[in-house]
This record gives structure tokens, C-alpha cells and sequence, in this order.
């Protein structure tokens, strides 16, 4: 068998579940302006349209692992595609409120799929060296469907069924999808564990610009690993995948409580806030999310020359000093223009911080920790930590917004960047530069430490990165 797509390719049409990630993730942001009064729905109606696809997800990315693991991350992505298309084009073509519920389940089905899977499928195909600007792509193809969800609904604002056309445009970069991935190769890992060695070589081939000094110790190194019976439940718990797992989960809420994607949601009231019309606070969506994919484009870039803890860590740094700034501007925004611009500036940067560090490296850390006998699972189990964390902050914000003021509920989230930055301290080990097969010898060593003297885990972490 030969694949006659380039690397290239085969990394952009394996990342273009991202774009449909954050695509159908950001469209809903619009489209529910126009869906509450043609549907004429009700809060707690309205809610639940914005919220399906939270609820979808968390199944979705909880139940494709396993099914990876069996069936190969290149059929279980064909399934994905297909669950965007028929999600998105009966979203834009429901007629009430209960079938647009049902499709927007099934969207979340497709996306929590996605977060998944395609991490994992791009770290087991990409080379070490560039296997942090691959799995990145998965985060630069989200940022890049948030930007073109927020221009559609800003150029669609103006037709009357322009959330049907919101919603239903998805389906075509599904449909292109669904065609990659007819084509796209399956991975090498999953070849060698299913008795494929000769197609894996192929693949491996390709990836590797024919290097075949590369790929045969690629080769050996993965038939070492495959030789591992496949795991469970019972070993993604157990001691030696415990460091993968406790990093991985904590990463996937960290990202989330840290508060991102509840300073996307209130940027345009900021840009109000600091003096700026409210055309310009429509539009300003779009400019962020074209400042998104630039500092996301930055961040994998790097990921492959520097420290993934460090980036964390920084990241941490950064997202919290200005998150306490944001809320001082916030407070006297109203009485200062100062106050406010100061608001506005400290909000840019919290972005940048996130969509170049915390954004694209824990998609590819936990793409990246998990053993090869489990790592459907793992990955399966940690996306599903990350999208429930998505789905508590979300529900939260509102009435903690009420609650506390603009001007005092982001000091919650920085606290969090604090405890964060402790985290990936303490917790967290790197993946930068070592092949998957380095990594899980690397807990299989640690395991063997651990029985000998249980003490010494912690102190391990810290003095291995």
C-alpha cells in the first residue's frame, strides 16, 4: 500500500477536525442572537442550545478512546467527520427547539471526538523533532475555526436565516474531512500492534522524508512497545501510568479554569468599557481571533525548541499578573479611560499568553504522555476531563459574574494561573524532544523506582526536567 500524499497534507487534513472544533465551538456565539427570537426560546431553552454541544462533547471525548484503540485512530476519525456533517447541516436545518438540541448533541459528539483523538493521532505520526509543531496544529486549525465562525456570524448578521447558514456552513470542511480521511494513513503505531509493520514502514517513510535510518529505529522501538498486552481501565490507573495521568488531568482543568474562554466570551464588553463604539466591539471578535491564530502559529513554533514546562510556566506567569491588572483596569473602568485602556491592553496579552503556551501544548502533552497500550484511552479520559471543566466554568460564569462584579471574578481565575504554575512545577514532566516510546520507558522506570522506595516520586519529577 502507498500513500501518495505528502507529509504535509497528511497533517492538514488530519488537523482540519480542529478548524470544525473551533468552528462549531464559536459559531453558536452569533447564531443564538437570531435562534431566540425566530424559535422564540427562553433562557433556560437558550442555555441548553449553547450548552448541547458541552454536554455531546464530554461523551464524545470520554467514549472514542477505547474505540481508537481497538479500531485505529484513521476509521474513528471517518466516523468524526461524519458526525460534523450530519450535525452541522441538521443544526442549520432545524425546525424547533428539540431537533436543533438532538444535532447539537450529536455536533458534540464529533467535537469531543476530535479533541481526542487527533492529538494523539498527530503525535504518533509526527517525527520528534517536529512532533510539537504537529500536534500544535491541532490548536492553530481551533483558533483558525473560532476566526472564520466569528467573521461568518459578523457577515451573515444581516439575513434573516443567517443562523441557519452559521450553523449548517460546517458542513463542508466536514465533508472535506471525510474525504482526507479516506485517504490519510492509519498510524504507525496502531500498524505494528495489528501485525502491519510493512504499511507502518511505508508510513513511517513518508514522515520521515525517507530517511531509513530513522524509520527502522522508529520500528524497533514501537515493536518493543506493541509487545505490551492492551490495557484498561485497571492500568490507566495503576502506578506506572499514574505520573501521565495525574499530569494529564490536572493540564486539562488547569486550561480551562484558568479562565480563557471567559475572556473570549466578555472581550466586546471591555472594548465597551474602554470607550470604544459598539461597531468596533462587534468587530472585535474577529480581531481577536486573527491575534489568536498568529500568537497560536508563535506558540508551536516554539514548542519544538523550548521546554513544553517552561512555556507552562511562563504562560502562567503571564496570564496571571495581567488577569490581576485586567481587574483593577475593570473596576475603575468606568470613572478612567485610562483605567479602561489599561483593561483592554492586560486582556491582549492574557490572550497571547494563553493562545501561544496553555492553548496548543496541553492538547499536545496529552497527546504525548500516555503509553501506547492505553493511549486512546488516556487521551480519551483526559479531553473528557477538559471538556466537563469546560462545561463547569461555562455554567458558573454567568451568575458568579453577577455575584461578584466584573471588576472581582477574573482574581478567582488568576489565582488559578497561580496554582497552575505549581502544578506543571511539581507535577508535570517533559515531553520536549523525546520520542513517545523514550516517555513511556521513562514511566516504566519510574514505576520500578516507586516500588523500591514510595517516597521518591515527586523528587524524581522535578530533578528528570
Amino acid at each position: 500500500m502507498k500513500h501518495k500524499l505528502s507529509s504535509s497534507w497528511i497533517y492538514f487534513f488530519a488537523a482540519l477536525g480542529g478548524l470544525l472544533f473551533g468552528y462549531d465551538t464559536g459559531s453558536i456565539s452569533g447564531a443564538i442572537l437570531f435562534i431566540e427570537k425566530q424559535l422564540s426560546l427562553n433562557s433556560w431553552q437558550q442555555g441548553w442550545v449553547v450548552s448541547a454541544v458541552l454536554v455531546g462533547a464530554i461523551i464524545g471525548a470520554i467514549t472514542i478512546g477505547p474505540f481508537s484503540d481497538r479500531f485505529g485512530r484513521r476509521k474513528l476519525l471517518l466516523l468524526t467527520s461524519v458526525l460534523f456533517f450530519f450535525g452541522a447541516l441538521g443544526s442549520g436545518l432545524a425546525p424547533e427547539f428539540w431537533t436543533l438540541i438532538f444535532t447539537r448533541i450529536i455536533l458534540g459528539l464529533a467535537v469531543g471526538a476530535a479533541s481526542s483523538l487527533i492529538p494523539t493521532y498527530l503525535a504518533e505520526l509526527a517525527p520528534v523533532a517536529k512532533r510539537g509543531m504537529m500536534s500544535g496544529m491541532f490548536q492553530f486549525m481551533i483558533m483558525s475555526g473560532l476566526l472564520l465562525a466569528y467573521i461568518l456570524n459578523y457577515s451573515l448578521q444581516g439575513i434573516y436565516t443567517g443562523w441557519r447558514w452559521m450553523l449548517g456552513f460546517a458542513a463542508i470542511p466536514a465533508a472535506i474531512l471525510f474525504i482526507g480521511a479516506l485517504i490519510l494513513p492509519e498510524s504507525p503505531r496502531y500498524l505494528v500492534r495489528n501485525d502491519k509493520e510493512h504499511i507502518a514502514r511505508e508510513v513511517l517513510m513518508t514522515m520521515n522524508n525517507n530517511d531509513e535510518q530513522v524509520v527502522n529505529g522508529d520500528i524497533a522501538k514501537i515493536k518493543k512497545q506493541a509487545e505490551i498486552v492492551s490495557g484498561g481501565w485497571k492500568e490507566l490507573f495503576g502506578l506506572m501510568v499514574r505520573p501521565a495521568l495525574i499530569a494529564a488531568v490536572g493540564l486539562a482543568i488547569f486550561q480551562q479554569v484558568m479562565g480563557c474562554n471567559t475572556v473570549l466570551y466578555y472581550a466586546p464588553t471591555i472594548f465597551t468599557d474602554a470607550g470604544f463604539g459598539v461597531h468596533f466591539a462587534l468587530l472585535s471578535h474577529i480581531w481577536i481571533g486573527i491575534f489568536n491564530v498568529i500568537v497560536t502559529f508563535i506558540g508551536i513554533y516554539l514548542m519544538n525548541k523550548v521546554s513544553r514546562r517552561k512555556m507552562l510556566i511562563v504562560g502562567g506567569w503571564l496570564m496571571g499578573i495581567t488577569l490581576f491588572i485586567m481587574c483593577w483596569g475593570l473596576m475603575y473602568s468606568s470613572d478612567s479611560k485610562f483605567a479602561a485602556d489599561i483593561a483592554v491592553i492586560s486582556m491582549v496579552i492574557y490572550i497571547a499568553s494563553f493562545s501561544g503556551t496553555w492553548g496548543p501544548i496541553m492538547w499536545t502533552m496529552i497527546g504525548e504522555m500516555f503509553p501506547l497500550n492505553i493511549r486512546g484511552l488516556g487521551n480519551s479520559f483526559a479531553a473528557g476531563v477538559n471538556w466537563t471543566a469546560n462545561a463547569i466554568v461555562s455554567v458558573t460564569f454567568p451568575p458568579l459574574l453577577s455575584f461578584f462584579g466584573k471588576g472581582t471574578l477574573f482574581i478567582g481565575y488568576g489565582i488559578f494561573c497561580l496554582l497552575a504554575i505549581w502544578f506543571v512545577h511539581s507535577k508535570v514532566f517533559e515531553t520536549q524532544g523525546k520520542s513517545l516510546e523514550s516517555i513511556e520507558q521513562w514511566l516504566r522506570d519510574q514505576a520500578t523506582k516507586k516500588q523500591k522506595n514510595p517516597s521518591s516520586e515527586t523528587a524524581t519529577i522535578q530533578k528528570e526536567n
